[in-house]
């Protein structure tokens, strides 16, 4: 009878100078746990930090206070854009 519930997994494999391989094995070991769930928990917090970091969005101080200028007092609409509105104005009410 087959599992319906298993996870899918993949395969990595890293070549590492032996150093480092002894090293993060002892860290493994300080906390308990194996090599694997050790490279796991590190590659996955990695990961989510470097795409926590890809996803903000980084202003210089300039573009900080055009951005709040332009908050504050927002051009007046173009003439597209109004027509934009009262298009989906249109559309909602029906």
């Amino acid at each position: 009878m087959a599992n319906s519930s298993h996870s899918t997994t993949a395969r990595l494999e890293a070549r590492l100078p032996a150093e480092l391989h002894a090293q993060m094995k002892r860290a493994a070991e300080l906390q308990g746990r194996t090599l694997t769930d050790f490279v796991i928990s590190a590659a996955r917090e990695a990961a989510v930090r470097a795409i926590a970091e890809a996803d903000n969005v980084r202003l210089s101080r300039e573009d900080q206070e055009r951005f709040a200028a332009a908050m504050l007092s927002p051009p007046a609409p173009s003439p597209a854009l109004r027509r934009a509105f009262e298009r989906h104005a249109r559309l909602v009410e029906e």
